[in-house]
C-alpha cells in the first residue's frame, strides 16, 4: 500500500506537469460567462475551444499563466491522488474479501470510498488551485499574490469553512469521476484483453485510458462546472451548489454545464495515459 501511495502521487504530479495548461483552460471556460445572461454571455465571449483559450492566455498573460496555480495543483496531487489511487486496490480487496471475480458493485464502492476521503484530505489545495486558475495574471484584480498568501486569506476572510467550501460538489463529482474512470478504464481494458484485440501493454492502456477519459467526461462535467464556479465564487454569491447549478441553469441554459468539455476531455484522458 506504501509503494502504491507514494507512486501513485508521484505519477499523478508528472502526469499534472504534463497536462496542467489543458486543466486551466477548462476552468476559465467553465466560468466564462458567468454573471451575464447567454445573449451577453456569447457576445462577450473571450476564450473559444481549446486552442483558441490557450493562445489567448498566452497573448493576453504570457505562457507562465497556463501554469497559474501549479504549486497548489501539485500538492492537490500528492494528497489527493495518493490516496484516491493509491489505496484503491487495497480497499476493493477489503470490500471483495480477496476475491479474483469483483463485480461491478465491488468496484463501484472502492472508487466512491477512496475519492471521498480524498476529498476530505485535499479539498483545500484544490480551492486555491482553481481560484488561482480562474484570475488573469495580467488583470489589476488579482485576489492572491502567492499560494501561502491564497491559504492566508482564504483562511483570514472567509474562516476555515472557506477553505473547505464546495466539498459536497467536490464529493459528488469525485465519486463519479472515480467510479466511472477507474471501473471503464478495468472494463474497457478487460474487454480488449479477453477479445484478444489487444496486449496488456502500452498501446492497450492507452486506449482504455482514452475511452475511460471520454465516459468520465460525459458523466460528470454537469458536477465538474458547478464544482468550480461554486469553489471560485464569492462570499455570498451563491447560497449553495444546489443555487449555482439553478442559476447557471436560469441565467445560461443547460449547455452551459458542458462547458469546457473538450479541455476536459482531453485533459483526463492524457492524464490518464501519463
Amino acid at each position: 500500500a506504501t509503494v502504491k501511495f507514494l507512486g501513485a502521487g508521484t505519477a499523478a504530479c508528472i502526469a499534472d506537469l504534463i497536462t496542467f495548461p489543458l486543466d486551466t483552460a477548462k476552468v476559465r471556460l467553465q466560468i466564462q460567462g458567468e454573471r451575464q445572461g447567454p445573449a451577453r454571455a456569447v457576445a462577450s465571449a473571450q476564450y473559444r475551444g481549446v486552442l483558441g483559450t490557450i493562445l489567448t492566455m498566452v497573448r493576453t498573460e504570457g505562457p507562465r499563466s497556463l501554469y497559474n496555480g501549479l504549486v497548489a495543483g501539485l500538492q492537490r496531487q500528492m494528497s489527493f491522488a495518493s490516496v484516491r489511487i493509491g489505496l484503491y486496490d487495497s480497499v476493493k480487496q477489503f470490500y471483495t474479501k480477496g476475491s479474483e471475480h469483483a463485480g461491478i458493485g465491488s468496484r463501484l464502492l472502492p472508487g466512491s470510498t477512496t475519492g471521498a476521503l480524498a476529498v476530505a484530505v485535499a479539498q483545500p489545495t484544490d480551492v486555491v488551485k482553481v481560484r488561482f486558475q480562474a484570475q488573469a495574471r495580467a488583470g489589476s484584480g488579482r485576489r492572491y499574490q502567492s499560494t501561502v498568501d491564497a491559504y492566508k486569506t482564504i483562511a483570514r476572510e472567509e474562516g476555515f469553512r472557506g477553505l473547505w467550501k464546495g466539498t459536497s460538489p467536490n464529493v459528488a463529482r469525485n465519486a463519479i469521476v472515480n467510479c466511472a474512470e477507474l471501473v471503464t478504464y478495468d472494463l474497457i481494458k478487460d474487454a480488449l484483453l479477453k477479445a484478444n484485440l489487444m496486449t496488456d501493454d502500452l498501446p492497450c492502456h492507452f486506449t482504455s485510458a482514452f475511452g475511460a477519459g471520454f465516459c468520465t467526461t460525459v458523466i460528470a462535467s454537469p458536477v465538474d462546472v458547478v464544482k468550480t464556479r461554486y469553489m471560485n465564487s464569492a462570499p455570498g454569491q451563491y447560497s449553495s451548489a444546489g443555487h449555482c447549478a439553478l442559476t447557471m441553469l436560469h441565467k445560461e441554459g443547460p449547455r452551459a454545464f458542458y462547458k469546457g468539455f473538450m479541455p476536459s476531455f482531453l485533459r483526463l484522458g492524457s492524464w490518464n495515459v501519463v
